[in-house]
C-alpha cells in the first residue's frame, strides 16, 4: 500500500483525486476537526467532481491568539507555521489533481488562515470561500496585501458573532474589494457561530462554477 503524502491527520473525501475537476482544501476552525467540517458543510453539498482535502491543526487551534487581537511575535510565529502547513497541503493536493482547479474554503479560524494565505500568495486558478472570517491582527499591524485580480470570493458572517465582530468582517471585505476581488457577501442577523444552508449552497454554487471553467462567477450572484 502506498503511504499518503499528507500528514496522518489530513482527511480526504469526495471523488478520487486523479479524476477531480476541482480540488477543495477545507480548513477547520478553532477546537474543531475535519470530521466536524464534513458533518457541518461537506455532507450537505452536491459536488460530484470535487476532491476535498481537510488538514488538521497540530493542536486545538491554528494559532492561539484571537484574530481580532494585535499581532504579537508569538502569534506571528504560530500563524506562519500554520500557513506553511496549509501551503504544503495545497501543493500536494494540486500535484495529485493536476487537471483540477483549486478552491480554498474554511470556517472561523480556518477562514482567517485562508485570507492570510491569500494576502501572502495572491490569486490562483479557482476561488475562495470564507465562512465567518476576518484579517488576523489590527489595522496598525504590518499585514501584507496582495492584488487579487478579479478572483471570485464568497465571504459570510453573523452580525452578532461572538468570535468575528461585524466590524472586523467588514474591514476584511473592504480589503478584498480594494485588492480587486470579485466578492459576494452574506451577513446573517442574529446567527450563532456556525454555518447555514445558505452558506453551504454558496459553496456548492462556487464548486459548480469552478468545475464548469468560469474564471469569474457570471451567474454567481443568482445562486
Amino acid at each position: 500500500m502506498t503511504s499518503s503524502p499528507y500528514a496522518e491527520t489530513t482527511v480526504t473525501v469526495g471523488v478520487e483525486a486523479e479524476t477531480a475537476q476541482v480540488v477543495c482544501v477545507f480548513v477547520h476552525g478553532r477546537t474543531q476537526s475535519p470530521a466536524e467540517m464534513i458533518e457541518q458543510v461537506i455532507r450537505h453539498l452536491d459536488a460530484p467532481t470535487t476532491h476535498f482535502v481537510l488538514p488538521k491543526s497540530d493542536g486545538a487551534a491554528w494559532y492561539n491568539a484571537r484574530a481580532i487581537d494585535p499581532l504579537t511575535a508569538e502569534a506571528r510565529t504560530e500563524m506562519d507555521a500554520s500557513l506553511d502547513i496549509l501551503a504544503q497541503t495545497i501543493a500536494i493536493a494540486c500535484a495529485q489533481s493536476p487537471q483540477a482547479r483549486l478552491v480554498l474554503a474554511g470556517f472561523s479560524q480556518g477562514a482567517c488562515l485562508i485570507i492570510e494565505y491569500m494576502m501572502r500568495c495572491g490569486p490562483w486558478d479557482g476561488a475562495a470561500c470564507l465562512f465567518t472570517g476576518c484579517r488576523v491582527g489590527v489595522a496598525t499591524d504590518d499585514r501584507p496585501i496582495a492584488a487579487l485580480l478579479n478572483m471570485p470570493i464568497y465571504a459570510s458572517n453573523g452580525n452578532t458573532d461572538p468570535w468575528i465582530p461585524a466590524a472586523n468582517y467588514m474591514e476584511m471585505c473592504l480589503t478584498l474589494m480594494e485588492s480587486g476581488a470579485r466578492l459576494r457577501t452574506d451577513v446573517f442577523p442574529g446567527r450563532e457561530h456556525g454555518t447555514s444552508p445558505t452558506e453551504c449552497q454558496a459553496l456548492n454554487s462556487m464548486l459548480m462554477e469552478v468545475a464548469a471553467g468560469f474564471s469569474i462567477f457570471d451567474n454567481f450572484e443568482e445562486a
